[in-house]
């Protein structure tokens, strides 16, 4: 039975790394979040009232 160079292994190890990696990258920016609530076509002025004692 053939037996690889440890460098073989270190090569395969590095690629599919890269490819898990990437994978999961895209994985992780490519997922839109939808939001709930509907957008607001103007922007909502928030008032806070506070009261200094």
């Amino acid at each position: 039975m053939p037996q690889m160079a440890p460098l073989n292994w270190l090569s395969l190890f590095t690629i599919f790394m890269m490819i898990f990696m990437l994978t999961n990258s895209l994985n992780f920016y490519t997922f839109l979040y939808l939001s709930k609530t509907p957008a607001l076509e103007g922007e909502t002025e928030i008032k806070l009232t506070w009261k200094w004692l």
